[in-house]
């Protein structure tokens, strides 16, 4: 019994780390997620068009499952990660400015990014989260597109 315990709250501390609510968002406590209803390209087109309908431009889209997948070899590696996997990089000259001008070194945290995977069928979409402060306008401005992005 006490073996049985000891598994059951290691297996408890391992899953703290990760916290869901009901709308499938999830904080893994360095980036937030939500589960897309649907396939990876609706997912991206979405993304897309959430960015695009915020007023932004979307300056890159690195293709990071492809470059993963192709170099898996390379570096002795035989795993597949994800079927697919996409970040959009964009920036907000106001936000940028407004946060730039309370602390210059928040240059660090541009150009912001909004990832779109698919693993094994289960689609997400997220970004990484960002310091208590002024940064926090900025991680409201990715969840709320991301948040449009999931409700299409």
């Amino acid at each position: 019994m006490r073996k049985i315990l000891t598994v059951a709250a290691a297996g408890l501390c391992l899953a703290l780390p990760v916290f869901a609510d009901s709308h499938g968002k999830m904080d893994h406590g360095g980036s937030i997620t939500y589960k897309f209803d649907g396939d990876f390209d609706d997912a991206t087109f979405a993304v897309e068009s959430a960015i695009v309908g915020a007023g932004l431009k979307i300056d890159y889209i690195s293709y990071v499952g492809d470059m993963l997948e192709r170099t898996g070899k390379d570096v002795g590696s035989d795993v597949k990660l994800y079927d697919n996997a996409n970040i959009f990089i964009f920036c907000s000259a106001v936000l940028s400015r407004k946060v730039m001008e309370v602390d210059p070194s928040n240059l660090a945290y541009c150009p912001y990014g909004i990832f779109v995977s698919d693993h094994e069928g289960a689609v997400e979409v997220g970004y990484r989260t960002f310091p208590e402060g002024e940064m926090q306008e900025v991680q409201a401005l990715l969840d709320g597109i991301v948040q449009e992005a999931v409700s299409e």
